[in-house]
């Protein structure tokens, strides 16, 4: 079967490219067609029609600047469906680009499949509607998704988190830490500091310069910037101005797992350094003003933002939001963590009950054989 897949971030092009092997294990004479990253050009064995970092605008003024773009792109990928008809279409996340080729899609009728749905519980829950239209099938990776959607009256899928094999195969394979220093030129025997700024340059433009800021007050440790795979080292040069602080890349996982405490952008890394076992503060600048974080505030639904805590249904890490994410905000919780103290014990514990209600379920296994029993 034909199988054209989209997936508009980092993080997809990770969630893609399991999904395509597992479709090609259980569907081996599978053609792929996708928008994405190298990861899923891998599995695939072929270039993605257009490659994620072209895609990655964040925000809404980004979005109007670079409309012409976004048409384009979707332009091209109806183009390259209605010459290649696919069997299914499957969408990862990127719901404002993807819901749109959903629309398409269903008038097209061709089947259309969700994996990893876009975070309708927390922003824009209006989209749910278009989900209910659009799409044949959900595959949720979080599991108090199933509820959320049975609310409005919507069955989907839980069908495991990636996350969790990822980080167990990645664990697996990790150097010693005195290793993983040594070869990075880091000092052995002193604390790290991880800094995880995001994968978008507007996220690391505002996320980094408080992250250091705070990691630099604490001098008996070292700050060392995880770089993300589609940004440049100038960027990381440019934030920093004069610090000189390493950046390493393609060493994510294993510098989160070395580190005593990770600061970390909100979004999909903060589920990964949970799972690698490293306590954290969660952070997200954007504008920093009250009037904004009041604003944003009165649109987000729920108790929490990180996934950490909303799978848990608890506050395990600390939330620093707009202009709650200071210099003093983040440097007392580093204080707090680097220490052997009850808020690290009690995160570490609560890292413990998050990971057994995620399961070990294959997401992409199942996902695939759910697709492919579905086209039968």
């Amino acid at each position: 079967m034909k199988y054209f897949i989209i997936a508009g971030e980092a993080s997809g092009d990770i969630h893609g490219s399991a999904l395509i092997t597992a479709l090609r294990e259980r569907d081996t004479k599978a053609e792929v067609e996708f928008l994405g990253g190298d990861l899923m050009a891998r599995s695939a064995g072929r270039e993605p029609l257009i490659h994620y970092r072209d895609m990655a605008f964040m925000g809404f003024i980004e979005v109007i600047k670079h409309l012409g773009s976004i048409l384009g792109f979707m332009k091209r990928a109806k183009q390259a469906m209605t010459d290649n008809r696919p069997d299914a279409l499957i969408l990862i996340d990127y719901p404002s680009f993807n819901l749109k080729m959903a629309k398409w899609a269903k008038e097209q009728g061709i089947p259309v499949f969700y994996f990893i749905s876009p975070k309708v519980w927390a922003w824009k829950e209006y989209r749910v509607k278009d989900i209910k239209r659009y799409v044949d099938r959900l595959f949720s990776i979080l599991p108090f998704e199933t509820e959320f959607y049975r609310r409005h009256d919507y069955e989907v899928e839980y069908v495991g988190n990636p996350t969790v094999k990822e980080i167990a195969a990645a664990i697996a394979q990790m150097r010693s830490s005195d290793v993983f220093c040594s070869h990075n030129g880091l000092e052995t025997g002193k604390q790290i500091i991880a800094l995880v700024p995001g994968s978008r340059k507007k996220e690391i433009r505002d996320n980094l310069p408080t992250m250091l800021a705070a990691a630099r007050r604490h001098t008996d440790c070292q700050a060392v910037i995880a770089a993300a795979p589609s940004i440049d080292d100038e960027l990381y040069k440019e934030v920093m101005g004069d610090s000189q602080v390493p950046v390493l890349r393609d060493q994510t996982f294993e510098l989160v797992r070395n580190a005593r405490v990770a600061v970390v952008t909100s979004g999909t890394a903060t589920l990964e350094t949970a799972l690698l076992g490293t306590p954290q503060v969660a952070c997200y600048r954007m504008n920093g003003s009250r009037r904004v974080y009041w604003f944003y505030s009165k649109l987000i639904k729920g108790k929490f933002v990180t996934l950490p805590n909303l799978i848990a249904d608890a506050p395990l890490i600390p939330e620093l939001l707009l202009h709650n994410c200071s210099e003093e905000n983040v440097d007392a919780w580093l204080t707090k963590l680097l220490n052997d103290g009850s808020e690290r014990q009690a995160m570490l514990e609560g890292y413990g009950q998050m990971a057994r209600l995620l399961t070990d379920k294959d997401c992409a296994l199942t996902t695939a054989q759910r697709i492919i029993e579905k086209l039968k």
